[in-house]
């Protein structure tokens, strides 16, 4: 059973992307508030069923899962900074795999016990979208020995070579 990562608190600097619409990026520590109708509006349905209704794609078939593009990962629905392909690596778990967030606060911890399991989901700090799950102890060899199993439709790469412009 992994063990629960504790809540932090939002970062306070926003992301850095002067370029990004309101849509494209939230600076982190900016809570998003929207209504359900809202969030249905912007998102297509799969991304409202994995983002909003805690769902999961089905493994290797996201975007992401096998993606080696250098970059940052933002949140798909609020454009928060949330991770980073230097932490990214080949879990083989169908799933794009973290062994870090960007920084600490742009996700938060949540105890999960459904579907007859007991997990550590994480969501997004700022519009506290779903992203998937962090698991610890499996024996990866990574610096924090942590997985974060991520869906790639909560996320957006922006790749590195796009970065400024």
């Amino acid at each position: 059973m992994p063990s629960a990562v504790p809540a932090t608190e939002p970062a306070t600097e926003p992301a850095a992307d002067p370029a990004a619409t309101a849509f494209d990026q939230t600076p982190a520590g900016t809570p998003v508030e929207k209504t359900d109708a809202q969030w249905r509006e912007e998102l297509t349905p799969e991304e409202y069923r994995v983002l909003r209704q805690a769902g999961t794609e089905r493994p290797y078939t996201g975007e992401y899962w096998d993606t080696h593009t250098r970059g940052v990962y933002k949140c798909r629905a609020c454009g928060t900074e949330l991770f980073t392909s230097n932490e990214k690596f080949d879990s083989h778990c169908g799933w794009p795999s973290f062994w870090a967030p960007l920084a600490e606060g742009t996700v938060r911890y949540i105890h999960d016990r459904t579907m007859g399991m007991d997990r550590v989901e994480v969501r997004c700090s700022t519009c506290d979208s779903h992203l998937g799950h962090v698991f610890d102890g499996e024996g990866y060899g990574t610096p924090t020995d942590q997985r974060f199993c991520i869906n790639s439709v909560s996320l957006k790469l922006v790749p590195a070579d796009d970065a400024g412009q």
